[in-house]
């Protein structure tokens, strides 16, 4: 589906013809503006040098033309020297982090705290419908403890389904809020939503145990339904600054290396190590973090919240307000 609608919308683009001279999209984020500028004077220098011992030797230059059309063996395998392999991509992503605007490690920091919340929900959102929300047990020694787990997960399935639809809706807001507010208030503001709707998870999580823990476990399966909808609405508005996230940071980072004349396909490769980095750091040390409070999906719950408050605070002071005009959609391309 994904491929047809591709083939169907996206705007064709011709094969340019092969350029020897051609910078590629990370050469502006490799080396520095001073060593391109000296690279490019010192081959005029030497191409006016070659021009003048062409016009005072003929012989000289015949030998420079046949040079020319018949290289060396050694000649054409320094030609071939390619720095695209695998390897070479990391070192150019870490290279790259040297030559970053300054602005960039604000976009940096504010992308990794703000992966730091979601990640905590990502992984542990079903599971938290099924034991703080139904008081549930997948290893449980009755049948009621396990049904109720199982009813959590599914209505964890259905809050996601939500989040999705509201996901769709909003993306379609984004240009023209973008446009009215700025990007930077755009994305600040998404964290702070995040704040509120993971904060309303911990005092949701708070109520339910109480209720579970005074009411007992058929109260909180049968008719604790304000809860249940609490959690609902929580998934659903969680999409709204999710469409943001997915979107606003990849367009920043773009139009924060746009002046380097090139350099945003390697910029955004070093903004998904923002990414990727926090995924490792939650995987691995969720577990370890909520063992030290007796299990149970509220210690990561409570924590993001914080990380939510801290990615909106250096969002809205650190960021550098960007010209809105630059956020315009392409629109659909037919035929």
């Amino acid at each position: 589906m994904c491929t047809l609608v591709t083939l169907y919308f996206a705007e064709e683009v011709p094969l340019m013809a092969y350029q020897p001279h051609h910078l590629s999209d990370s050469a502006p984020l490799l080396d520095s503006p001073q060593q391109i500028g000296f690279d490019n004077s010192k081959s005029k220098l030497d191409m006016s040098a070659v021009d003048n011992a062409s016009s005072n030797n003929p012989e000289s230059s015949y030998e420079i033309n046949k040079n020319a059309k018949h290289p060396s063996p050694m000649v054409e395998e320094e030609q071939n020297v390619s720095f695209d392999g695998p390897g070479a991509v990391l070192v150019n992503l870490l290279t790259s982090l040297r030559h970053l605007p300054p602005a960039m490690l604000s976009s940096l920091i504010v992308m990794a705290l703000s992966w730091s919340v979601w990640f905590p929900f990502f992984l542990f959102d079903a599971d938290w419908m099924g034991r703080e929300v139904y008081h549930g047990d997948p290893k449980g020694n009755d049948s009621v403890a396990v049904n109720a787990y199982d009813a959590g997960v599914r209505e964890g399935a259905f809050g996601l389904l939500l989040n999705s639809v509201v996901l769709g809706i909003s993306s379609f807001l984004l240009e023209p809020m973008c446009q009215r507010m700025g990007a930077r208030l755009v994305w600040a503001m998404s964290n702070f939503i995040v704040f509120a709707c993971m904060a309303g998870t911990a005092i949701i999580s708070l109520v339910s145990v109480n209720k579970y823990i005074t009411e007992g476990i058929q109260h909180a399966i049968g008719e604790n339904r304000a809860i249940k909808i609490a959690s609902l609405v929580i998934f659903a508005l969680l999409g709204f600054p999710l469409s943001i996230t997915y979107s606003v940071p990849f367009s920043i980072t773009s139009d924060l290396t746009a002046d380097t004349g090139g350099g945003q396909g390697l910029a955004i490769g070093v903004l998904n190590l923002a990414i990727v980095i926090p995924q490792m750091i939650v995987s691995l040390g969720a577990g370890p973090w909520d063992a030290l409070f007796s299990g149970g999906n509220i210690p990561a719950f409570v924590l993001a919240p914080l990380f939510a408050l801290a990615a909106g605070v250096t969002a809205t002071l650190k960021l550098p307000n960007l010209s809105s005009g630059s956020f315009k959609s392409s629109g659909f391309h037919f035929g």
